[in-house]
């Protein structure tokens, strides 16, 4: 049975909550998916910009991130970030 809209968004905001509250710590990649599918189901796709050389690090790695997951709906991107903190965050 197909999510309707109102479903799909109830189901994102209580997962975010969800992941939001954890104590939770994952490895690098793992933050990484979490952030790209935040960011592209939530449609911000600004990175901020800081000054040091770490801060541009994790900002590329952040920008590669979202490339590879451009080619998803708002919608797709919601669920992929449901199932992912459905997978990691089981409390």
């Amino acid at each position: 049975m197909k999510k309707t809209k109102k479903d799909l968004n109830e189901e994102f905001e209580q997962a975010y909550l969800r992941a939001a509250k954890t104590e939770l710590r994952f490895p690098p990649d793992i933050r990484l998916h979490f952030y790209a599918y935040y960011k592209r189901a939530t449609e911000d796709n600004a990175i901020h910009q800081e000054e040091s050389l770490n801060s541009r690090l994790v900002g590329a790695f952040k920008m590669n991130a979202l490339f590879q997951i451009k080619g998803l709906t708002k919608d797709q991107a919601k669920q992929k970030y449901i199932d992912l903190v459905n997978k990691y965050i089981t409390e």
